[in-house]
């Protein structure tokens, strides 16, 4: 009546050893460490690397715990945080600018365990320490770097249909559009409202002038756009930095909160963040005139001068207009490859607006050079200048020069990674020590600990054997509870500490209704292991509607919450999961094993 088939105790068996295999790498806790990468593939994370990284810190006297590579990265442990730091400085002058050098902290679990893929859970930033920045977007740039780009695509539509006008200038935030006569006014006004369907146009016929100014539709998406565009870029950023975890979110109508685990290098993480990649297509200016007087410091207004590679490691001076006829907003794809004489080149595709408007600018200047011009860190580099022989279109554009294959996949790269579509300002910054963090897990361990003490000897008092019963099923269900969090490698913060706590008494209230089934069905005269079987079939059902409403809820935080809210219903809705099953299988399995094995069993001890 009261015994288990074999399968049912190996499937518990199972679920123990492997809960116990996955709870076990938290235990061990972290280590500080100083992380070496970089963000340009042409720059090799190699052994050579690691042999200059430690005998530097040998010639120092920084003794390190271990050194050792990890993808594209080299990563070194130290025994304490002032090591830590005094190693990132001496790393960072040996290895010049070239690489990013980070503080993180790395789990300190044997090696074994990352091969059966047994890793601790992510802790969030309450728990780990590290940095959090609230950046604010600047939705003036944004909407300033829009009416640029309509007013370029003005110049070029008004070209294509060879209507002639005057002048167009920016007033605020509007485009005023000057006209010959009445006739070319009336063209332009039809022209532009089949192509700017999201601009308001106003006709001034006294002045044959068009006013246009965007729609107020139109700069609440401008601005939304914005953010998630600054959102995207920046998850392809802290990349860079090796966090695990990352919080990038929307908060308000034009802010971004950022939040970095286990960082504690603000000033590397700030300039990650900020950094800008984008491609601008330019006119090169080779007037021999306004190139000498460029080259003698008088830059002519207008025009800008910068730095081509000329593929022997040298730099050539070179005239640019600053007037941008295509950006990196219009690539769809950026890829390496090579060109028709096996050289190395990156091979870019562009939205449908991107190959109208290249087609048409190289249309309108063959046999004049295009420069394609790499923006980072406000640092404008020409990357190649090639002389226009004839229109190109279809979308597809080949950028070739003096790049060996690995400088074009770093040119690739940036270009896929995107630039950030309007600056932003960090409005707050905060750093999380570890020291604190620590004394976080602490405590929340603690409060969980003494939860648990204190309910455990409740159902051993109240409960008798049945109790005991209990409180080993209630610490299978929080091993389980672990496990799982470190298997999905959910983060865990305060609010999922908190979870785990109230998890625990969820979990002992399904014992509760057990035990108490069990009695009743012994004080009605039932046999002791009638009562047994009794009490666990019909406590069933109520722990199952119970547990099913509580899911409901849980899942309506996970879907509608966001942040620590949703990291609790996270950890709340696992612990439903884990709680179903220690309080029912397992119990009832340990229940088996104490009186399922006598024939005749006088008495319960409940």
């Amino acid at each position: 009546m009261n015994r288990y088939p074999l399968w049912k105790y190996l499937i518990i068996a199972v679920a123990l050893i492997v809960s116990t295999l996955y709870t076990l790498p938290n235990f061990y806790g972290e280590s500080p460490a100083v992380q070496v990468s970089t963000s340009r593939s042409a720059i090799a994370i190699d052994t050579a690397l690691m042999d200059r990284v430690e005998k530097s810190l040998a010639a120092a006297k920084l003794p390190a715990d271990g050194i050792y590579l990890d993808g594209n990265s080299l990563k070194v442990r130290f025994h304490d945080p002032d090591t830590q730091i005094k190693a990132r400085d001496l790393i960072q002058q040996e290895l010049g600018d070239n690489y990013i050098i980070a503080l993180n902290l790395l789990s300190s679990s044997p090696a074994w365990f990352a091969k059966l893929k047994a890793h601790p859970m992510f802790l969030g930033l309450d728990l780990r320490g590290g940095v959090h920045f609230l950046l604010e977007v600047d939705m003036k740039a944004a909407v300033d770097k829009t009416i640029e780009r309509y007013s370029g695509d003005i110049r070029r539509e008004l070209r294509a249909k060879k209507i002639r006008y005057g002048t167009l200038k920016r007033v605020g935030d509007s485009l005023e559009l000057g006209m010959r006569d009445a006739a070319s006014l009336k063209a332009a006004e039809d022209v532009l409202a089949r192509m700017l369907p999201n601009l308001t146009l106003k006709t001034d016929d006294t002045l044959n002038k068009l006013v246009i100014s965007i729609k107020p539709e139109e700069f609440v998406k401008i601005q939304t756009d914005a953010v998630k565009q600054n959102i995207t870029t920046l998850h392809n950023r802290v990349n860079e930095l090796g966090v695990a975890e990352p919080v990038i979110q929307q908060q308000g109508a034009n802010r971004i909160v950022v939040q970095l685990p286990g960082v504690q290098d603000t000033a590397k993480a700030k300039d990650i963040l900020g950094r800008t990649a984008t491609l601008e297509v330019r006119m090169v200016e080779d007037d021999p005139a306004k190139v000498a007087e460029a080259q003698s410091g008088l830059v002519p207004s207008g025009y800008e001068l910068l730095d081509e590679a000329t593929g022997r490691g040298g730099v050539q001076k070179i005239l640019v207009k600053k007037d941008v006829e295509l950006t990196g907003d219009n690539i769809n794809d950026a890829q390496p490859g090579f060109d028709e004489n096996g050289t190395a080149a990156v091979h870019i595709n562009l939205d449908s607006a991107g190959a109208s408007i290249f087609r048409q600018v190289t249309a309108d200047n063959i046999g004049r050079r295009m420069a394609m011009i790499l923006v980072e860190k406000g640092k404008a580099e020409v990357v190649t200048a090639p002389v226009i022989r004839s229109e190109i279109g279809g979308g597809r554009v080949q950028i070739s020069g003096s790049m060996n294959p690995a400088e074009a996949n770093d040119v690739a790269l940036l270009l896929r990674a995107g630039s950030l579509a309007a600056p932003m300002n960090i409005i707050e910054e905060r750093t999380v020590g570890p020291s604190l963090g620590k004394d976080n897990i602490e405590k929340g361990f603690n409060s969980t600990l003494y939860g648990f003490v204190a309910i455990a000897i409740f159902m051993l008092i109240y409960y008798r054997v049945f109790g005991m019963i209990s409180a080993v099923s209630l610490a299978v269900n929080v091993l389980m509870l672990v496990a799982l969090l470190s298997m999905l490698q959910a983060t865990l913060t305060l609010p999922g500490i908190a979870a785990i706590a109230l998890t625990l008494g969820m979990a002992i209230d399904a014992n509760v209704l057990i035990n108490e089934r069990v009695r009743e069905e012994v004080r009605n005269g039932v046999t002791p292991q009638a009562a047994i079987k009794a009490g666990y079939d019909h406590a069933w059902a109520t722990i199952l509607d119970s547990n099913i409403t509580t899911l409901i809820a849980g899942l309506a935080l996970l879907i509608f919450g966001s942040g620590p809210v949703r990291g609790f219903a996270v950890v709340h809705c696992l612990g439903i999961l884990t709680s179903m099953f220690s309080a029912v299988m397992v119990s009832r399995g340990l229940v088996n094993l104490v009186y399922g094995s006598r024939r005749r069993v006088a008495k319960l001890s409940v």
